[in-house]
């Protein structure tokens, strides 16, 4: 299998390239190699292909540091699977599973023991968590399925989030009764002060694991990696979060799963731009095209669309072509496309090719001219300075 090529080679930047370099870099050489500029050409479309997969990874701050650290391995799916490697234990999700209770500690809020007020065996949603994924302009624009790779909390897979050890369950705390906590009598200046504190015995938990699971030691919890198909919808923009109900950190004592953040980054288009709803573009024409009108066919997110460009066109003139542009993401309206006509200036010319330009400028008659007293003052008189 040939080796990858560096993708900061791919897209031509140094390793300190900015964010906006990486992003300027990439739009040439999608340009480029755009497969609609190089039909049937496998070379281009390869090159394309490389060109996005390097921004994908560049464009990414967690994975560019990374690429940066490990190379093409730092971001490779299977990146960790072995053991010693980078990120090994869960392909860059390291867990101290002595640590277990510290961290689901902080993630539902303190741990079990010290003074609490809630009732420690109440049902408590879990965590959310987050993923991302970059898009096409026209994924972004129409709408599509992704698989996310989710890092999460889940029910131990052993004791089913109990934390006792298959085949036994957790006991009711003798000395509190279930409730998580005791009586406790101070002596005071004014008299005997009746108080109530957490259990010492089960920690405030109402209920005791004689024999806990070897796997998750007792917490119930566990740390899982799985991939999950997200169904993108038609016409959302870059920097947007997608929420996904019930596909979060699972809950405790009971309660339900927190939700998951997709933030969506969409990568720039050689032709299109986007502006709201509406897309944008450049159309080049030739000169005798700008003049004598012509019909054109016109890339949209749709395929090629035909035009009828009128005859005496200038250069920098806009036309829009209704509901070629991007579908409302929360309705079943399109905004529209607007076309700006570049007129292409020739930069080489034959002898002959130059002797007909002259002709014309003849025929049509010079009105501009280096002796005009109007031009020495410019354009637009005196405001030029």
């Amino acid at each position: 299998m040939p080796e990858k090529q560096d993708y900061y080679d791919v897209l031509g930047v140094s390793k300190s390239a900015s964010e906006d370099e990486i992003k300027k870099a990439y739009r040439q050489k999608a340009k480029q190699f755009h497969p609609d500029l190089n039909p049937g050409d496998a070379g281009a479309e390869a090159k394309f292909k490389e060109a996005n997969e390097a921004y994908e990874v560049l464009s990414d701050a967690q994975k560019k540091s990374r690429y940066d650290q490990f190379g093409h391995a730092g971001v490779d799916p299977n990146f960790g699977a072995g053991r010693g490697g980078p990120g090994s234990g869960f392909g860059g999700f390291e867990f101290d599973l002595g640590d277990l209770g510290s961290l689901f500690g902080d993630f539902f809020g303190g741990s079990f023991g010290g003074n609490r007020k809630v009732n420690p065996n109440a049902p408590r949603r879990g965590e959310d968590v987050q993923a991302r994924v970059t898009l096409s302009f026209e994924e972004a624009a129409k709408g599509c399925k992704r698989v996310v790779d989710l890092r999460l909390v889940d029910a131990c897979p052993d004791c089913g989030g109990n934390g006792a050890k298959p085949g036994s369950s957790p006991k009711t705390c003798a000395d509190c009764g279930g409730r998580g906590t005791v009586m406790a009598q101070q002596r005071t200046p004014f008299g005997v002060i009746q108080t109530s504190k957490p259990c010492p015995k089960c920690g405030g938990k109402g209920r005791v694991i004689e024999d806990p699971c070897p796997k998750c030691r007792g917490n119930g919890r566990y740390p899982k990696e799985k991939q999950l198909e997200v169904n993108i919808p038609a016409g959302i923009d870059d920097g947007q979060v997608l929420n996904v109900s019930g596909q979060g950190n699972y809950g405790v004592n009971g309660g339900p799963r927190g939700n998951l953040h997709v933030a969506v980054f969409v990568r720039p288009h050689p032709f299109f731009e986007r502006d709201g709803y509406d897309v944008l573009c450049d159309l080049g024409v030739s000169y005798a095209q700008a003049a004598l009108g012509d019909t054109l066919l016109v890339p949209t997110l749709d395929g090629k669309s035909s035009f009828n460009l009128p005859a005496g066109t200038q250069p920098g003139k806009v036309f829009s072509l209704k509901n070629k542009g991007i579908q409302n993401l929360n309705g079943r309206s399109r905004g529209d496309q607007y076309v700006r006509v570049q007129v292409e200036v020739p930069e080489k010319l034959t002898p002959r090719q130059k002797e007909l330009i002259r002709e014309l400028d003849l025929e049509m008659g010079r009105r501009h001219s280096a002796d005009d007293d109007d031009d020495k003052k410019g354009r637009f008189g005196k405001k030029k300075k």
